[in-house]
């Protein structure tokens, strides 16, 4: 019985410490925390573990309450003697604390959208304006093509602004899933227009996403072809081309929480910066950026990448023959690690994530990797 006593034990400790290596607990980690309003769930996994993605490894997930993921200011944090954190004193708000700043990601939460080209073309349009008017303000009348819904219905306004790409050599989206990252993959992006699925227009690849805009509300007045709506709301002036969509009354779940990628999406990367979507720039800690990964890749909220940025490739002139003159061969260099990214929301083939931390700027390009 001692033996087998002794053995239980020993078993535990050597699950503990899986538990603590796997983990990685910070040294100078609380033993107990009390939730403070403006925390944020990747705060206080921060405060605990030095890869704050790895939430789940010591978080109680099986508490008797809605959701155990659920955590409100005011709540107690214990860590206990298995290297689990749960709640030992709840204090249950109306909102509980976000995974990520949400006053760094709200424009992305209910105002932008990614969809196909294809399903695009598809929606409805604005034909024309109220007295045959060039733009539309708040109060005015649109006419509407391809629109079949009654009196009274409501939908979104939206534009769409800019097409993202990804290309490797002349081969189509999606590639060969678990394919390795390299150097060799172009991603790119450019404003939308009638002719974006012309891949001619301004660069090779194949369309991973159209970004929309929503820009506005309409009320449907009377049905027919064209319909005729009115404008409810705007945030800008409606002109022709416009488009309607369902509109979206719960775009966004916080409840999510943060955990490594379990695989590389194929050819992930980051495609856009979404501070003005200039090429040319880069961007730190706090940014939000657009990647070339989705839900079909398996990518979902609280997803948490590596971000490295692709070696260059250059001559070994040490090997080369100086005497004739010749160059050495091409050698890659290895890809540098410069942060990590949180993806906060998810589409088909794109995803937007908030960079979490960096030890260089994010640039286009960058590969995403399973963090360590």
């Amino acid at each position: 019985m001692f033996k087998k006593a002794l053995a239980l034990v020993a078993g535990l400790l050597v699950t503990l410490a899986a538990y603590a290596a796997g983990a990685q607990l910070r040294a100078d980690h609380p033993s107990t925390y009390v939730v403070k309003k403006g925390d944020t769930l990747w705060s206080i996994s921060a405060r605990f573990l030095k890869k704050p993605w790895l939430w789940p490894e010591i978080w109680d997930v099986n508490q008797q309450v809605y959701n155990p993921h659920l955590i409100y200011p005011g709540d107690v944090l214990q860590l206990g003697v298995d290297n689990r954190l749960r709640v030992t004193q709840r204090v249950e708000q109306a909102n509980p604390i976000p995974t990520v700043p949400l006053d760094r990601i709200a424009p992305f939460l209910h105002d932008l959208r990614v969809m196909s080209s294809d399903e695009l073309a598809q929606t409805p349009y604005v034909v024309g304006v109220e007295e045959d008017q060039p733009r539309a303000v708040e109060g005015q009348m649109l006419y509407v093509r391809g629109l079949n819904a009654a009196p009274g219905q409501r939908f979104a306004l939206a534009r769409p602004s800019h097409v993202y790409r990804v290309s490797k050599g002349q081969r189509p989206y999606p590639y060969e899933v678990g394919h390795l990252l390299d150097s060799n993959v172009e991603v790119s992006h450019g404003p939308w227009d009638e002719n974006s699925r012309n891949d001619n227009m301004w660069g090779n690849g194949q369309e991973v996403g159209t970004e929309v805009e929503v820009i506005g509300a309409v009320s449907v007045l009377k049905g027919g072809d064209p319909a005729t709506v009115l404008l409810t709301n705007a945030k800008m002036e409606i002109r022709k081309g416009d488009r309607l969509l369902p509109v979206d009354d719960a775009p966004y779940d916080p409840t999510f929480w943060p955990h490594a990628a379990r695989s590389i999406p194929p050819y992930g990367r980051v495609i856009a910066f979404t501070n003005g979507m200039d090429s040319d720039s880069n961007e730190g800690p706090m940014s939000v950026v657009a990647l070339s990964a989705g839900s079909a890749d398996g990518v979902n909220n609280g997803t948490t990448f590596s971000i490295f940025q692709p070696g260059d490739e250059i001559s070994d002139d040490v090997a080369g023959d100086s005497r004739k003159r010749s160059f050495g061969p091409h050698v890659q260099l290895p890809a540098e690690f410069i942060g990590h990214v949180m993806v906060f929301r998810t589409f088909e083939h794109v995803s937007y994530g908030l960079v979490m931390d960096g030890i260089k700027p994010v640039q286009m390009g960058d590969e995403l990797q399973i963090p360590e």
